[in-house]
């Protein structure tokens, strides 16, 4: 049976240079792909209507869906709008729910008076579906070109995310989708090349329709095995007894079989051992208690952070010993481990990670050159250091070595257990 295509056109000159990132694509690559719809390509065009115009001949029968984001604002760039307007030969039509949704935003959630631009937000081409759009002013569009459906919806990500819950759903009545089923294991301590390696027999004999991706990211590698099918039944079977044959291989590496950040792993060990962290950080500057604390409910089990940039916040509220610092400096074990010690004493948490480092572009010296960054993690019984040599950037430095910290916290835990 054919497979279910689809083409992403983004719009708006902002995304051309550089001002604004397109995360549109990626957000519905994804939930299109868990939908069973292939995304076969991404297009990213100016606010130009001849360009929008000459895509649209081009693209439309070489895929079943078009999905167009962006430009159908009220000010005189958002072009999207009237382009397919006049492409699909239509006429503007006030729909009435869209108007009373750009009415009730103006006068009781933004509190303004509602002008004839924002009104203009509710006329819709006659020949289009209209997508009610619960998030904001512009109303989405579906239109049909021959076989292929073409869908426009605002560029706004949290408002096309909204109406994506509409689409999707459309979608899937208009077409017979396969069954997608997706296995994740995440893995730590080993390289991207190095787990290929590892796995260059296992991949070579994976059934037709499975396929493995290797995704590094930040210290770390995740495997996922995806498969395809239209029995359910028998494709999901595959695809877990292949799973269970790829954890064996990789067995003194894996994290977690789950599709789960390192955070959430760490989270859900403290809670199962109903047990608090906190966090001592210097040059992290409270990124560690960031992602510790963007899981919803890790207030269950964190308690608080000290960001102690300076030798003076090192030692009034953590208790570094000054003779420490002169003798060893900032980033050393020594003064990890007292960081790590002050804020178990500050805060009385169970556990707790200290970091001090240096993460660039400057600041290294010959003994300690940029990248050298101490970890130190513990209780107030048991306490482990590990020290890490980062090569990169300052904000890559800085993403790596907060997952591998609370990765070390991660592994301590399961050795006290």
């Amino acid at each position: 049976m054919k497979q279910t295509t689809a083409i992403l056109i983004t719009i708006g000159d902002e995304l051309l240079i550089g001002q604004v990132i397109d995360t549109n694509s990626s957000w519905m690559a994804s939930r299109l792909n868990e939908t069973g719809i292939s995304v076969i390509k991404r297009i990213a065009l100016g606010d130009n209507a001849d360009d929008i115009v000459s895509t649209l001949n081009k693209e439309f029968k070489n895929a079943d869906i078009i999905l167009i984001t962006g430009g159908l604002g009220p000010t005189s760039d958002d072009i999207t709008k009237d382009v397919l307007c006049k492409y699909f030969d239509g006429r503007y039509v006030v729909n009435n729910k869209a108007l009373l949704n750009v009415k009730h935003l103006f006068e009781n959630i933004y509190k303004k008076p509602v002008t004839a631009v924002n009104l203009k937000q509710a006329e819709v081409p006659d020949v289009c579906k209209v997508i009610q759009n619960e998030r904001g002013s512009a109303p989405g569009m579906i239109f049909r070109k021959e076989k292929t459906i073409i869908i426009s919806m605002p560029g706004v990500p949290y408002e096309m995310q909204g109406m994506m819950d509409q689409v999707l759903p459309y979608l899937e009545k208009e077409f017979r989708t396969p069954f997608i089923f997706h296995k994740t294991v995440l893995t730590t301590g080993i390289g991207e090349s190095a787990i290929a390696e590892l796995l260059v027999t296992f991949e070579r004999r994976l059934p037709a329709g499975i396929r493995l991706a290797y995704l590094p990211n930040h210290g770390m590698v995740r495997l996922r095995l995806s498969a395809s099918g239209f029995d359910k039944i028998q494709t999901k079977r595959m695809i877990e007894d292949q799973f269970e044959q790829m954890k064996k291989q990789v067995k003194d590496y894996i994290v977690t079989d789950e599709d789960e950040t390192i955070e959430v792993v760490l989270g859900n060990l403290l809670l199962k051992n109903n047990k608090t962290i906190a966090t001592a950080e210097s040059c992290t500057g409270g990124a560690i208690a960031a992602l510790l604390t963007s899981v919803p409910g890790s207030s269950r089990y964190f308690e608080g952070s000290v960001v102690s940039y300076s030798y003076k916040v090192k030692e009034s509220l953590l208790g570094v010993l000054p003779e420490t610092l002169l003798s060893f400096g900032a980033v050393s074990e020594q003064t990890a481990l007292e960081m790590l010690d002050g804020v178990l004493n500050k805060i009385n948490s169970d556990f707790a990670i200290a970091v001090s480092g240096i993460l660039g572009p400057d600041g290294g010296t010959p003994d300690k050159p940029v990248g050298t960054v101490w970890v130190a993690v513990g209780s107030k019984g048991r306490q482990k250091t590990q020290l890490f040599h980062l090569r990169f950037n300052r904000k890559k430095n800085t993403e790596v070595i907060t997952n591998a910290a609370i990765n070390l916290m991660r592994v301590f835990m399961l050795e006290e257990n």
